[in-house]
């Protein structure tokens, strides 16, 4: 971003109110400002990724402080909008889908079209707007696609606070919403951050099936389903896929049992409705999709990151902890010569544990019974 003339030079508490009431009239949830000063942030990553709890997240580690300093990744920033836009759609009850082991799991930001291409288009058209107001500045997007500490930007925006989950949490919303920053070369007046309002609750920690929030505000992404079924790339660790349970693509279990989301909001943004019955589908019936009915069916969604082999992956341990029925046996024996094989070992996992469950005998005859 380079710092340019501004055609205009309107009072600053005067635009950062327009700013605000132009971001809510794009559907954005909450508009905050924040200036670019997160030094009190910079220990908690080092320790954090010092700690190898990003995993195989490389990337986290190497753009190093630069996540914390706003300034230094894009040069000429002087403040940063913050937005928050809900997702939680109208869909199949999330607690009655996760307690149906033959069904899978999406976490419910997934079901529609994928979240980068909605915010960031309305980010930019607010960025537009302020374009046409004061004419050109010097601005970037960003919506979960650069080193960028979004939360903490969040927070000192006075959007939220950051819960005990990690994310971000507010009295009227919860936390079931997307975060997108506009880095801008405008100096701007910041807004007041929330004081926290967890206490002494525990719900989240308590929840994780994997133990993966390993203390108050500290998770050990290695063992979060998230990471588990998204952003890593080889095996499941054997000794946590048990308790992916039927979780195909992300987790939801740290929002589903936080008391603040009694006030989370459902979206009207028709783009995150449920496609291809996501909300409710039979694992038997995801695990048949070929490589073109996902190209095809996750085109738009931000499943397709993954690809049609993890996707696979992800389906075989939720068969593998699913009720030993002829119909699951018979899907994974469908597979278990997969071309791929990160597939293959995990079908043959699967497979291993519904033997195990019926003492070992007759897994072959009872797929095709």
């Amino acid at each position: 971003m380079q710092a340019v003339r501004h055609n205009s030079s309107p009072d600053a508490a005067q635009l950062a109110a327009q700013i605000k009431e132009w971001g809510r009239a794009l559907g954005f949830s909450a508009v905050g400002i924040s200036g670019v000063d997160l030094g009190d942030a910079e220990g908690a990553l080092e320790a954090w990724l010092a700690a190898g709890y990003h995993g195989e997240m490389n990337y986290m580690a190497r753009h190093g402080l630069k996540r914390a300093r706003p300034a230094e990744l894009v040069p000429g920033t002087l403040s940063v909008v913050s937005v928050r836009l809900d997702y939680w759609p109208e869909a199949h009850d999330a607690q009655h889908q996760l307690a149906d082991p033959e069904r899978a799991y999406v976490s419910r930001y997934a079901l529609g079209r994928d979240y980068h291409k909605v915010l960031r288009n309305r980010l930019q058209k607010l960025a537009d707007r302020i374009g046409d107001a004061i004419g050109e500045f010097g601005h970037r997007v960003f919506v979960d696609s650069a080193p960028v500490l979004e939360v903490a930007l969040a927070t000192r925006a006075g959007t939220g606070w950051r819960g005990k989950h990690t994310l971000l949490l507010d009295r009227n919303g919860g936390s079931t919403f997307f975060l997108g920053e506009l880095f801008v070369d405008l100096a701007l007046p910041a807004d007041a951050p929330i004081a926290p309002h967890c206490g002494s609750c525990s719900a989240c920690i308590d929840a994780c099936p994997t133990g993966a929030i390993v203390a108050p505000y500290k998770v050990d992404a290695r063992r979060c389903i998230s990471y588990l079924t998204i952003e890593l790339k080889g095996p499941i660790p054997e000794a946590l896929r048990p308790q992916l349970g039927n979780r195909i693509y992300g987790c939801d279990d740290c929002q589903l049992v936080c008391p603040w989301n009694r006030f989370s909001r459902t979206t009207s943004e028709a783009d995150f409705a449920p496609r291809n019955g996501l909300d409710s589908a039979a694992l038997v019936e995801l695990f048949a999709w070929s490589a073109e009915d996902f190209a095809s069916r996750m085109a738009g969604s931000a499943i397709n990151r993954i690809g049609h082999e993890r996707w696979l992956r992800n389906i075989a341990v939720a068969l593998g902890n699913a009720p030993t029925t002829p119909t699951v046996l018979a899907a994974l024996q469908s597979r278990a010569a997969d071309q791929s094989e990160l597939v293959r070992e995990h079908v043959g996992w699967a497979l291993a544990q519904h033997a195990a469950r019926r003492g070992g005998a007759g897994q072959d005859m009872e797929a095709t019974t």
